[in-house]
């Protein structure tokens, strides 16, 4: 066989053993040269990652952090090479952070010039330090290979750009930095924090909690001050990962113009971006910022700068002269500066603003009205109706067995009315979240798996509770038995539920004081229960029981129950009290979020 067709051979040998083995343990050193995986299969177009770094400039030996982001990845493979030739061999070594997710390779005659994934485990953040070498070019491009999926995977990313000192910067690639991006205005240092003078006089100001003061460490604030053509912005709160605000067409994430103060190892980066649906934001390459200013004192992060009204240029950025609902929301972010999704719901405006027109200082709500709604039923619902109603119907028979509401004894009555309430009341809470998200909530845990469970549940007891048999029917005992445990299920449930709602992002209570006043509640609603069962056991050991005579028994246990009407009404005055005290503390903690 001829020279040329052994090589071929070779060639395909090697990535027919690629394609069937996936290299899930990285040693991809036959892409050293094209970074091309043998996967059979045309690679993507449009990147969906980056490539980042800390430093522009380098000198011989100087170390540059590298980090490689984006949605979830199976495998990557990351050189540096010289800028101007892009297609000569790998320039310097690399150094790594993790070796559970990154190894090295050596390509070519240079040790340690390429990095990889040591196996298939979904990443999302991959950071490594390079090494300029003695003999670098004057400019240095970082290029990386990221494999989504076998076949789907883009090759050759384009990266930042690095330089020796005195060498002119090139111009900003399409995949630019947080950092080439925050540096392409002039960026200064806050020399004192903000405030709150001149809103809703001067100024177009947001806080959370209403009236707050933004020096404060616990207040979320934003301001718009209109100046001739452009517009000053201020962002503040308490966070060390990031803050965030974007101007959106409706109350959903998705299609938002949004802006980014971004704390990188105390070093805060201000960006742009678009929100597409609930992915990451996707940065742009230039943010069109000016006079751009951060401080990051005691965990209260602040940025400033002005924004022009209409930037007909960039495409996707909203004029600022248009109403728009105002999303304000913070979050962690990793050392490379990469940010995480928000732990708990942002900030919305309840309606559309006008952020260049009459000043005004507003507040907005963590969570959605119709989640506000939800939770506002079913507190009514559990811990007001159905507590009040069993305790109705468990003790106080012989005490209202002579009184009537309707044609019925009062008890039966009462506990009815109450019962009825609670399912029209479950029943519309119930549906409210499907409104909102418009389908299941995959983000909810246990919640709404247990919600509909309760739901069930209420159904199944209307529905049992309107075939109740007579009173002496043979049946009656077995209707009664599963009457009770259908509801103490209910019940328990109920409140096992509204425990894990409480902490959802979409509403948020305040924490731990949530936690403990539902304790407070159960505990206050199994001690009246406690009472009320001693004090009718202590009624019964007054009667004497005649053995043989059943009807005496009975007669002498109602006459006993009878004695103790007054303390009775006295403890359901004070639980009755005491449950509105527990249900008000709830409604007004939903009505601060």
């Amino acid at each position: 066989m001829e020279l040329p067709g052994l090589a071929f051979a070779v060639w395909m040998f090697i990535c027919f053993y690629a394609s069937v083995n996936n290299y899930p343990s990285g040693k991809v050193r036959e892409a050293c040269t094209s970074m091309i995986p043998c996967h059979g299969s045309s690679p993507q177009l449009l990147p969906e990652h980056t490539i980042t770094v800390n430093w522009t400039e380098f000198k011989p030996g100087d170390n540059i952090e590298v980090h490689l982001s984006g949605p979830d990845f199976e495998g990557f493979f990351i050189q540096a090479r010289d800028a101007e030739h892009l297609d000569s061999p790998a320039v310097g070594s690399f150094m790594l952070v993790d070796r559970r997710l990154s190894q090295l390779l050596t390509c070519g005659r240079t040790k340690n010039s390429a990095v990889s994934h040591t196996s298939k485990t979904k990443k999302k953040y991959i950071k490594v330090y390079w090494i300029a070498p003695g003999n670098a070019p004057k400019r240095v491009q970082f290029l990386a290979t990221v494999v989504k999926k076998y076949k789907i995977f883009w090759v050759k990313i384009p990266g930042p750009i690095v330089s020796q000192p005195n060498v002119p910067s090139p111009t900003t690639p399409l995949h630019a930095t947080t950092e080439a991006m925050s540096t392409s205005h002039q960026i200064s240092y806050l020399s004192k924090p903000f405030n709150a003078s001149g809103c809703g006089s001067m100024k177009f100001c947001i806080r959370n909690p209403s009236n707050c003061d933004p020096e404060s460490a616990s207040c979320f604030f934003l301001s718009f001050q209109q100046e001739k053509r452009s517009v000053f912005i201020e962002m503040s709160g308490p966070s060390e990962g990031y803050l965030a605000f974007a101007l959106s067409h409706d109350q959903w994430m998705g299609g938002d113009d949004a802006y980014l103060c971004v704390n990188e190892d105390h070093h805060v980066y201000i960006s742009t971006a678009y929100l597409k649906g609930r992915s990451p934001p996707v940065l742009y390459s230039e943010n069109a910022l000016e006079d751009v200013s951060w401080r990051l004192v005691d965990g209260v992060l602040q940025c400033s700068f002005r924004r022009s009204i209409h930037l007909p240029a960039y495409k996707g950025r909203f004029n600022l002269d248009g109403s728009y609902y105002i999303f304000l929301a913070d979050g962690e972010a990793s050392e490379g500066g990469l940010i995480y999704k928000h732990r708990r719901q942002p900030l919305i405006t309840n309606r559309m603003y006008n952020v260049t027109g009459l000043p005004q200082d507003i507040g907005g709500s963590r969570s959605p009205r119709l989640i506000k709604a939800h939770g506002v039923l079913m507190f009514v619902a559990w811990i007001t109706a159905v507590s009040i109603g069993v305790i109705v119907a468990r003790f106080f028979k012989p005490v209202w067995s002579h009184s009537f509401l309707f044609g019925k004894e009062m008890w039966f009555q009462v506990h009815r009315i109450l019962m009825l309430t609670t399912v029209m009341l479950t029943s519309i809470s119930f549906v409210l979240p499907f409104i909102y998200r418009g389908g299941w909530s995959q983000q909810a845990g246990f919640h709404p798996y247990l919600g509909c469970t309760v739901m069930s549940l209420t159904i199944f007891q209307l529905l049992m509770a309107g075939f109740r048999p007579s009173r002496h029917a043979p049946r009656r005992q077995l209707f009664n038995w599963f009457h009770w445990s259908a509801g103490t299920t209910a019940r328990i449930l109920a409140v096992v539920t509204m425990f894990l709602g409480m902490d959802l992002p979409a509403l948020d209570l305040p924490d731990p004081w949530d936690t403990y006043t539902m304790i407070g509640f159960v505990a206050w609603h199994v001690g009246i229960d406690v009472l009320l069962e001693i004090h009718s056991y202590c009624l019964v050991r007054k009667v004497e029981v005649i053995e043989d005579d059943r009807i005496q028994i009975l007669q002498s246990l109602t006459s006993a129950e009878a004695e103790g009407r007054l303390f009775k009404q006295i403890v359901l005055t004070i639980y009755v009290c005491g449950n509105i005290v527990f249900l008000f503390a709830f409604l007004a903690a939903i009505n601060q979020i």
